[in-house]
């Protein structure tokens, strides 16, 4: 088994961190550090690993001003409470950058909006 582990550089980890157990459903809880924390589903698999920008002299997680963050990054989250994550990002966000929608690729529903940092994530259905 391999898996990725995908970092994103935020500004606020606390709030990034808050943001995504909200928008996943998953149980509130504090990241391991203020500068670092993963966003862990329930069987322990990482979904998403958040780190401030600056910390560790990362060459290319120096500052949001070196380059638009998100820039050729899509977060995609597969679900299987797409019901429920609905009213969570509508919780979340002003506005959903995407309604939801069938996707004609995978064939299920999805939806996309903004995280905090300006990301760009979208929650599709795990099953049609």
């Amino acid at each position: 088994m391999k898996r990725i582990w995908t970092i994103i550089g935020v500004a606020d980890v606390p709030q990034s961190f808050a943001w995504y157990r909200s928008l996943l459903g998953l149980p509130a809880a504090a990241p391991a550090h203020d500068y670092f924390g993963q966003i862990v589903d329930s069987d322990g698999t990482v979904l998403l690993c958040l780190h401030a920008w600056g910390a560790h002299e990362h060459p290319t997680l120096t500052s949001p001003r070196n380059a638009t963050p998100g820039n050729g990054l899509l977060l995609f989250f597969r679900v299987d409470d797409f019901e429920l994550a609905l009213p969570r990002a509508r919780a979340l966000a002003e506005r959903l950058d995407e309604e939801p929608h069938v996707n004609p690729n995978t064939g299920t529903m999805e939806f996309s909006l903004r995280d905090p940092d300006g990301y760009y994530v979208t929650i599709s259905a795990l099953a049609s």
